[in-house]
């Protein structure tokens, strides 16, 4: 195994600090993709109806708690 040396001449012997800058130097394998409208719409629904299932069945356990 080569010793390798950091930005300041610290022994670095598992040579982290070059597969680091290998690891962030490195350009994106995949090409971006365009999502379509129907395609982002979907996730973001099912969070909104996620949300508003939960805000109801809180509000629900609060109403039959106070009542």
């Amino acid at each position: 195994m080569a010793n390798t040396q950091g930005p300041q001449g610290n022994y670095d012997p598992a040579g982290s600090t070059q597969m680091f800058r290998a690891f962030v130097d490195e350009a994106p394998q995949t090409p971006q993709q365009t999502a379509s409208p129907s395609a982002s719409g979907g996730p973001r629904i099912g969070l909104i109806l996620g949300v508003v299932a939960v805000v109801v069945v809180v509000a629900a356990v609060a109403w039959l708690a106070l009542k």
